[in-house]
């Protein structure tokens, strides 16, 4: 216990200074100098040889007791926007990574900054044919893919709700629900005729059959969380995203570098409706936008990013210069020897 007549309060906030941290820059204070100390604590105990964060208000104790000790930080942000607690404890980091160029000059702060691309699932696992084979999409079918990611797909059900018997005239429709609009997409699609409902698939979720869904899909009406964009770039997949618009900007600036690159359209929240889905799957019908989008869509992908974010974990661990920028981008992209 920190002894000596020193309040715990005392030494913490002593301890945040040391490493350069505002306590005014990060949410409740006080259990952030309580939290502190355990975290020394801990870390004295596991010994560590590196420590790897996404950034978040909870690792905060965990960097501050790192820098401490000198335990290498390798940092990894998957947004283009980072959020605070990530700038305000980014230059505890030996390293940072990110999923986004321009996250970099955000970050830096003259610490090595590589751009690794957001790890995700093994695209080359599932083969196509054979995912839409299991999915029953026909060789000349196309299959929309909608879902949500994990925040706020009411606004997509309703979407879907209302322009359904219109949609899968012209495609095949696989629809992550949720748990609360699944029971009103299943009844939605009892009331299509008989013909046309094996044309339209709900499902709660599909945690573990995504990269089939992925690897089936030719289009994706989604979120524009990082890891969704890294996927559906992985996949080479045209997109029309949708940015959550309560994440503080994040997905709408993540949004906005795919439709840069002409991998996607963006679709504003308030405006997404029956309306604007069905002009969304109608890029379906339009095959040389279709292969462009795609393309745009490859040449954004980062498949080997875990690769990638584990080389630089490794090197801090071994206390070992870290690999060039480009070793770094050619392994992110899966072109390394």
């Amino acid at each position: 216990m920190p002894g000596a007549g020193i309040p715990l309060r005392r030494l913490a906030l002593r301890s945040l200074r040391t490493v350069g941290i505002d306590i005014h820059a990060v949410l409740d204070p006080i259990r952030l100098c309580l939290s502190v100390p355990q975290a020394v604590a801990m870390l004295i105990a596991r010994r560590p040889a590196a420590v790897f964060t996404t950034g978040g208000y909870v690792a905060v104790p965990i960097l501050v007791g790192a820098s401490l000790l000198r335990i290498p930080v390798v940092m990894w942000d998957g947004n283009v926007v980072p959020g605070r607690s990530v700038r305000s404890t980014a230059r505890m980091a030996r390293c940072l990574a990110v999923s986004f160029p321009a996250t970099c000059s955000a970050l830096a702060r003259r610490r090595p900054c590589f751009v690794t691309g957001t790890p995700i699932r093994n695209p080359g696992a599932v083969d196509r044919t054979a995912a839409r084979a299991r999915l029953g999409v026909g060789p000349d079918e196309r299959l929309l893919l909608i879902f949500g990611g994990s925040q706020a797909v009411r606004r997509f059900n309703l979407a879907v709700s209302e322009a359904l018997p219109r949609l899968v005239e012209k495609v095949r429709v696989l629809h992550v629900t949720g748990d609360a609009g699944f029971e009103a997409a299943n009844a939605a699609r009892t009331a299509l005729p008989a013909e046309l409902r094996d044309r339209y698939r709900p499902e709660r979720f599909l945690s573990d059959e995504m990269d089939t869904a992925l690897a089936a899909a030719d289009l994706v009406v989604g979120r524009a969380g990082s890891s969704t964009l890294a996927e559906v770039a992985a996949f080479g997949l045209p997109m029309v995203v949708v940015p959550y618009p309560h994440a503080a900007g994040h997905q709408r600036r993540n949004a906005e570098e795919m439709v840069r690159a002409g991998a996607a359209r963006l679709v504003e929240d308030e405006a997404f409706d029956a309306d604007a889905l069905l002009a969304a799957a109608a890029i379906l019908e339009d095959p040389a936008l279709c292969a462009a989008m795609a393309a745009a869509a490859r040449s954004l992908a980062r498949p080997g990013a875990a690769a990638a974010v584990a080389e630089l974990v490794m090197a801090a661990a071994e206390r070992r210069r870290f690999p060039e920028p480009g070793a770094i981008d050619a392994i992110s992209r899966g072109v390394a020897s």
